[in-house]
């Protein structure tokens, strides 16, 4: 891996105390929903960003939610770990995506819309995998931050910009920042995500979100998701129709529920 993007992602931060006593809270089994409520309202700038991401119309929720103990209690400890790990990284990297045509606003966006199918979708089919769903959805777009930075410093943004045009799928986004910098987002997101020290599991879930055939075996059914999830919501657009029916087949070929699925997308789309 290229030695600046390295010492780029030796150079971020640490965690915040905030952000690691929720990191211990989500993953200690004997935690209550108590113990994180506690934490997160004692840190006023993550409560206004949790309460601001989770009343998007993009949950469906009827009502507003007005406090953390109302958040916390829809959307349980992994979402909420989501949205902080997310915040963590709007205050401690410096974010400007022009190499990729996109404002902070719309590149939030699109990271709220892929943990909120996440979310919609999961909570249908399986709770205990949105433990590492929801963080790896919320941030799997992390590494673009990287990426886009290098660019810039490299005077390559303009040429990225133009082979940007000539494609329209993630997977070849992915050979594009591969050509340009020389590694994936996927790749650095991983990275980033060891040098924070979470768990493996999420590590792996990033990285093998292109090629979940190489993953573990315990982990392959975490990337195959973010894949589809991936296929579904990216920076070139929501729900096209071709990727809609691309993911049916990998359901089909993966023996998930479609309808589940299906219903959680026209939940997002509402």
């Amino acid at each position: 891996m290229d030695s600046n993007i390295l010492k780029k992602i030796k150079a971020l931060p640490p965690l915040d105390d905030t952000i690691m006593k929720i990191q211990r809270i989500c993953t200690d089994k004997n935690s209550s929903l108590n113990d994180l409520v506690k934490v997160v309202e004692g840190d006023p700038m993550l409560t206004a960003n949790i309460l601001k991401s989770s009343n998007s119309p993009l949950y469906g929720f009827s009502r507003e939610i007005k406090n953390i103990s109302h958040a916390i209690s829809l959307f349980g400890m992994a979402t909420i770990r989501g949205f902080a790990l997310s915040s963590a990284i709007k205050q401690n990297i410096k974010i400007n995506l022009s190499p990729y045509d996109l404002t902070n606003a719309k590149f939030l966006e699109i990271s709220v819309a892929q943990s909120a199918l996440t979310f919609n979708w999961f909570s249908k089919v399986d709770t205990q995998m949105l433990d590492i769903l929801l963080p790896a959805s919320f941030m799997m777009e992390v590494g673009k931050i990287i990426i886009a930075n290098e660019l810039i410093e490299q005077n390559k943004n303009e040429d990225f910009l133009i082979g940007l045009k000539k494609i329209n799928t993630p997977s070849e986004l992915s050979a594009l920042e591969n050509e340009a910098v020389g590694f994936s987002n996927e790749e650095i997101t991983a990275k980033i995500f060891e040098q924070w020290n979470l768990e493996p599991e999420l590590v792996d879930t990033i990285r093998y979100s292109n090629s979940p055939l190489n993953a573990d075996e315990h982990i392959r059914p975490y990337a195959t998701t973010l894949l589809i999830i991936k296929k579904c919501i990216n920076i070139f657009g929501q729900f096209e129709d071709k990727d809609i029916s691309s993911s049916l087949e990998m359901l089909a070929s993966n023996n998930l529920n479609q309808e589940v699925f299906l219903n959680a997308i026209e939940k997002v789309k509402q």
